[in-house]
């Protein structure tokens, strides 16, 4: 199980691109080192849109991630994002990057201008290069994870999604964050971590903020905190990263085996509605849009069979021409429906226009043929 599990691992990573480069930066006057991670199906599939997800800290938090991510994405748990890390430590930038004035708490000097950087130089570079979905995640660390934050002031916040690991806030930072999140016009993910073995200092602020965040009721806010017993300061990262992922990429997953049972498969009757709405709330709050995976389809028709809803399965149909038009998938879903009905002629006239299509998932052209043999071998003779 070992070698399989390090076998996939490798897999993965072998498939991915991850490139290092020099940014010329006009706002700081200098260069900085960028590395970008791009999806394994980049190159295969120039239409598809990803996410962006901007690492501070990029040079020890880029891996765990890129690891998380595509991990995630070979079971399709996960959407194939891109990557960018921005490296900080080689000459301790960081602490300049995140400077912030003492008195009013914003970002100031070098700390103002590498806000602005990201703002208006790293993001329109990113975008303007590669095929991106217009959900946007910044994660940090401590020094950085406070500064990330920063972002937020902003009436229209220029990320959809925060990952603050152990923050070191800024002041009065535990307050006016909470004020912001109450005012939100869009929806916004965040998430914020700590564990038992952290910074002391650090962990009365951050819990100070997630009690001031645990009482805002706006429902555009999908928060999200976590106090692992046992994690140090620098193990939590670790802990984090799947959770912060898995928080903001919920509506991403595929049916499982438990929404099927606890959601769909209770239902008295809307299954195919059911379905498109999921697809409608991932495009919504992920700017996603994806064909219905066939699995999902499949999960939706074992559900109507389940519950003899046939005539669910014209409106499933119908979905499945709109996704896959080539494929059986449609005239099979209305040749079930047919023999389930009991108008084995006309089921049998669909299965054998879906024998002439295009297979898909486990339809094959033979089923479809033998479904055809078996209605004509039923129907009585004239």
């Amino acid at each position: 199980m070992k070698k399989l599990i390090l076998l996939l691992l490798f897999s993965v990573s072998a498939f991915s691109q991850k490139t290092t480069i020099a940014f010329d930066s006009q706002v700081l006057g200098e260069s900085r080192e960028i590395t970008i991670g791009l999806p394994p199906s980049f190159e295969k599939n120039p239409n598809k849109k990803y996410p962006i997800l901007v690492l501070l800290d990029g040079d020890y938090l880029f891996e765990p991630f890129y690891g998380a991510l595509n991990y995630g994405a070979y079971w399709d748990d996960l959407p194939e994002t891109i990557i960018v890390g921005i490296s900080q430590n080689k000459n301790k930038e960081r602490f300049d990057d995140c400077n912030y004035d003492e008195a009013d708490g914003v970002p100031s000097g070098k700390g103002a201008k590498f806000f602005e950087f990201i703002g208006t130089e790293l993001l329109p570079y990113i975008e303007k290069k590669y095929p991106v979905a217009p959900f946007r995640i910044i994660a940090g660390h401590d020094t950085t994870a406070g500064f990330l934050n920063f972002f937020l002031y902003k009436d229209n916040p220029l990320f959809n999604a925060y990952i603050s690991l152990s923050p070191e806030l800024a002041p009065d930072m535990e307050n006016r964050i909470p004020e912001q999140l109450s005012k939100l016009k869009q929806p916004i993910f965040y998430y914020q971590s700590n564990g038992d073995g952290d910074v002391k200092k650090l962990q009365t602020s951050i819990k100070k903020l997630d009690t001031n965040i645990k009482q805002v009721t706006n429902p555009l806010l999908n928060y999200k905190f976590d106090n692992f017993a046992g994690a140090s300061h620098y193990s939590l990262v670790l802990y984090s990263i799947p959770n912060a992922l898995y928080q903001f990429f919920d509506t991403y997953k595929p049916i499982s085996s438990t929404e099927y049972s606890d959601k769909i498969a209770i239902l008295q009757s809307g299954y195919v509605n059911y379905l498109t709405n999921k697809y409608e709330v991932l495009s919504k709050n992920l700017g996603l849009k994806m064909p219905i995976r066939v699995n999902d389809f499949k999960a939706i028709e074992a559900a109507i069979l389940k519950n003899k809803a046939y005539s669910e399965l014209d409106k499933l149909a119908e979905i499945a021409n709109k996704n896959y038009p080539k494929s059986m998938l449609a005239d099979y879903e209305l040749g079930l429906m047919y023999e389930k009905m009991g108008d084995l002629k006309k089921a049998a006239k669909r299965y054998q226009n879906a024998s002439q299509l295009e297979e898909i998932g486990n339809l094959t052209k033979n089923m479809m043929m033998e479904k055809y043999d078996d209605m004509t071998s039923q129907t009585p003779k004239k």
